[in-house]
């Protein structure tokens, strides 16, 4: 083997290390969503037979070259009435990714460690379910269709448009991490929103499963030039 043979072959190990390690902290940050309060009796997972099932007569978009990425600012999902704030979230001491604190129900988290939306990649969004009192800001999550949009505004005022093309529910048994945060075809610029769903389990102190909403950039405009 030459050395540069050998330094690829490092390289590639090298990387897929990182991979490995980044879907253990997202498994990890998978199970843990799913542990919350449970305060809200409705159900959390919404039409829960037409989740992930293809919607017929749904003409999806063709897809917009990834753009730079910036610091998220705000998302909006108008045919939810979501509009929520959003903040950069680290790993906790499990490795983990840090949800949004309780006392925020109406915050989304992003995992600013990873792609910023608009850019190649998957760029990844969470939010809680419920409170112990009353819905929080991913409560009607699970009622996203194919065919919906989800517009980030970005801290400089840029505007990515996503278009969500599937929703799903996995189990907590049969998480599986880069089914759930891997990219849905390669090159593309790629948007995860997360959340709590099935039911909540009171005896074991968390929800059943995750509902998982993946869409795909469409459109993006900059940032409105300052005089």
């Amino acid at each position: 083997m030459t050395t540069d043979q050998s330094s690829s072959g490092k390289g590639r190990m090298l990387t897929g290390v990182a991979w490995a390690v980044l879907l253990l902290g997202l498994w990890l940050w998978g199970r843990d969503l799913t542990d919350g309060p449970g305060g809200s009796a409705a159900p959390t997972t919404g039409d829960v037979a037409a989740v992930g099932r293809p919607l017929l007569q749904v003409e999806l978009p063709d897809a917009h070259d990834p753009v730079a990425g910036v610091r998220p600012g705000r998302v909006d999902i108008p045919s939810l009435g979501i509009t929520a704030p959003v903040s950069a979230r680290g790993l906790d001491g499990t490795g983990a990714v840090d949800p949004p604190p309780y006392e925020k129900p109406r915050e989304v988290g992003w995992f600013g460690d990873g792609t910023r939306p608009g850019a190649s990649g998957v760029a990844l969004m969470v939010g809680h379910v419920d409170t112990q009192s009353k819905p929080a800001v991913f409560y009607g999550l699970s009622s996203a269709r194919p065919g919906e949009q989800v517009k980030v505004t970005g801290a400089d005022g840029s505007v990515t448009e996503f278009t969500i093309d599937d929703v799903q529910v996995f189990s907590r048994e049969k998480f599986d991490a880069k089914k759930a945060y891997g990219p849905r075809e390669e090159g593309r610029a790629e948007l995860r929103l997360i959340t709590c769903g099935g039911t909540y389990d009171h005896a074991a102190k968390h929800y059943t499963a995750n509902v998982v909403v993946s869409a795909y950039l469409t459109g993006a405009a900059e940032a409105p030039a300052t005089s």
